[in-house]
């Protein structure tokens, strides 16, 4: 009997995003009072903010709901791209490491709502008078991931069978 690799020994890169995540968090929180920026570049500052929402502070504004759905959202698409992993082979790693990272950045965001009940940004780019909306590190993971699996989906598109 062979034995071929899953694409589940992507996982370690999910334990790398979340990690990542949560300790970039924790350093804003232990250094940072709310709303409290720190100049870096003309365009960027990180700045200490609460998303109750999801990106784009979507839902932020409803009475509490939205942290249920989003966590329940997280654990089912992560549930999901679980079962993609286990049953892609290892080479296809774009695809395997798109989905790791998601992975590692939904779960992420959903331990920041469960233990503060708020997601915890504080990336913060600016053109002027315009910001583009805070975000965090598994916000990026979560972008890095989707932007792989349309590099994947370009790069070996399925063949259509007659």
């Amino acid at each position: 009997m062979e034995n071929k690799k899953s694409g589940l020994s992507f996982l370690w890169l999910s334990a790398v995003a979340f990690c990542l995540d949560l300790l970039t968090k924790y350093i804003v929180v232990q250094n940072f009072e709310l709303y409290e920026s720190v100049n870096v570049l003309p365009v960027f500052n990180l700045t200490y903010v609460r998303n109750y929402g999801a990106a784009f502070s979507f839902l932020a504004d409803h009475d509490g709901w939205q942290k249920y759905f989003f966590i329940i959202l997280a654990v089912v698409i992560s549930a999901i791209l679980v079962c993609f992993l286990a049953k892609n082979p290892a080479n296809r790693k774009l695809q395997n490491s798109a989905y790791a990272l998601i992975i590692g950045g939904a779960l992420a965001n959903m331990v920041d709502r469960i233990y503060h009940g708020f997601v915890v940004d504080f990336f913060d780019f600016y053109w002027k008078t315009w910001h583009y909306p805070v975000f965090n590190v598994a916000d990026i993971m979560i972008c890095v991931g989707a932007g792989l699996l349309a590099l994947d989906a370009f790069k070996n598109p399925e063949k259509k069978k007659a």
